[in-house]
Order: C-alpha cells, then structure tokens, then sequence
C-alpha cells in the first residue's frame, strides 16, 4: 500500500510539472506517465479521468504549499518580512512549477467546480495562514489587513513570472524587500514596531 501512495504522490507531482510546462490543455495521462517515468497506462489507472488529473494536481499543489507555510516561525514584523520574501524566492525557483501549476488551476476552476472547490480550499486556508503569521509578527491584522497583504503577493507572483522587468519596476516588484516593506506599512499604518 505505501508503494500505491508513493505512486500516486509521483503522479500527483507530475501532474504539477505537466501544467506547469504544457499547460491545461497538456494534462493528458500519456503526459503524466511520461512525466512520471511509468508505464503507459498508469495514470489511468489511478485517475481515470481529466477532472480527477486536475482534481489530483489541485490537491497536491494545496498539500505541498500548507506545509511549507505552516512551518515557518515569526514573533516580528522583520521575521514575518523574512518569511515572505523567502516564499517569493522559492516560488521563483525551488516551487515555480508550483506556482505556474497553481495559476493554471485558477483558469481550469473557472470551468470546473471541483477544482474551484479544492482552490477555494487553498484560498481560504492561505488567508487564515497569512492572518496568523501578521498576528505573531506583532501587527494589529484583521482578516481585511490579511485579505489586501494576500491579494497582493499573489498578483505580485503572477506578475513576477509573467512579466518583463521594465513592467516590474514599475510595480516597484525590481525590489522586492522594498515592495514587501511598503505592503506591510501600507495595510498596517499604525503596526507596532519590530
């Protein structure tokens, strides 16, 4: 049975790296054996249709993030800015399949509700994890304060994988630490100090 699980988890990350490089309509199950590194066939077997291939990239993309975020420790506003850019960095590099797959979700649950479900999912529980970490870091947040830091990482990512530098400066996204610094004392005026 751990073989079945470990399998799966493989297709489930193959499916992260299918979307991310070839996109929605490149999610087939030909593509995610190859991506695998399995028999033809194989996927099928464990996902036998489109919706469960996005069903299973949905879920892992939610499963790989939570447990990145939730290990992260800050008691300060200067860990809490810390924490953020390393999240920006690694979404560039280590997670940027990830995240690619993750805006490639977005589209598909725009057409899908059990993906919009799982989405909706990650949505909700990044907002009570970026709530939680401005509380520890000291800062007087609400769920609105979190809502706005959120909102604006995430279109932050997109355009940071998306666009070409001259559109980033102009974003103030050339600096990121600067970027991350004004989010947080734009929402939060009145913080306490680190």
């Amino acid at each position: 049975m751990v073989e079945n699980r470990d399998r799966r988890d493989r297709l489930r990350d193959a499916a992260i790296e299918v979307l991310a490089e070839e996109g929605g309509r490149g999610l087939t199950h030909r593509a995610m054996d190859r991506a695998a590194g399995l028999p033809e066939g194989t996927t099928k077997n464990y996902f036998p249709t489109r919706d469960s291939l996005l069903q299973a990239a949905a879920e892992r993309c939610v499963e790989r993030y939570w447990s990145e975020l939730q290990q992260a420790e800050i008691h300060t506003v200067d860990q809490l800015l810390a924490v953020l850019r390393h999240m920006i960095d690694r979404a560039l590099t280590v997670n940027r399949s990830r995240i690619l797959a993750y805006l490639e979700l977005h589209a598909e649950a725009a057409r899908n509700a059990q993906v919009r479900q799982t989405l909706a999912r990650l949505s909700r529980a990044d907002l009570d994890l970026h709530l939680a970490a401005q509380q520890a870091a000291g800062l007087p947040a609400t769920r609105h304060g979190a809502a706005v830091v959120t909102l604006a990482i995430n279109g932050a990512l997109s355009h940071l994988l998306s666009q070409p530098s001259d559109v980033l400066a102009s974003y103030g996204l050339d600096d990121l630490d600067a970027f991350l610094s004004r989010l947080i004392v734009s929402t939060y005026p009145r913080r306490s100090t680190t």
